[in-house]
């Protein structure tokens, strides 16, 4: 999983949206999206247009009550935000912290949290981020784009973005896991995105 940036100066902000639980958070959802440039904060796959998906309450104690706001709003695919747990645990590392990635460290399709950080290894069993199932899918992605990168003979890290580039321009939806292809290929991926329009 990767940082979920969030700016003081969103539009959800600065138009000061709510969420409504029993009425239309139309707006909300396409602007959530659209700083996250269309992927699910929680599992880094693309939502696509025929995808269910829904506005995530981080943390759940805080819907339908006044301290609910944007920094607890997320865009995530349907099943995974069903998947999550439902035993809100404490203290936990918030998805947007500016030292996300340096606590929550990626290896081989895993994530980890430093010996002692509470708050990191509580995010990672909330969310279930190293459940086996997501692990090897994780994995096998990696495996999969090293093999295509193989098969055409990329070596150079130009090469390698290049082929990046080349998929989110014309098969955005066959990018995933974000997280896992910075670390493995050493790419900015996310600043390769464009904005959604």
């Amino acid at each position: 999983m990767k940082r979920v940036l969030k700016s003081p100066t969103s539009l959800i902000i600065s138009n000061n949206l709510t969420y409504k639980s029993n009425g239309n958070n139309t707006k909300l959802g396409i602007l959530l999206l659209k700083e996250q440039k269309g992927f699910c904060a929680y599992t880094e796959h693309y939502i696509g247009f025929d995808d269910a998906n829904d506005i995530e309450h981080f943390n759940p104690n805080l819907k339908d009550q006044p301290n609910d706001n944007y920094y607890n709003w997320y865009k995530v695919k349907h099943l995974p935000n069903q998947r999550k747990t439902d035993n809100w645990i404490e203290p936990i590392l918030l998805p947007y912290v500016e030292n996300f990635e340096d606590r929550v460290i990626y290896n081989e399709g895993e994530y980890f949290a430093k010996l002692n950080d509470d708050e990191a290894n509580n995010l990672i069993i909330l969310l279930d981020l190293n459940n086996q199932k997501r692990v090897e899918d994780r994995k096998n992605y990696i495996k999969r784009r090293r093999e295509s990168i193989n098969d055409r003979k990329l070596q150079t890290d130009l090469e390698i973005k290049k082929y990046f580039q080349d998929k989110i321009d014309n098969e955005i939806n066959s990018i995933s896991y974000l997280r896992a292809i910075q670390e493995e290929f050493g790419i900015d991926i996310w600043n390769m995105i464009p904005e959604l329009k």
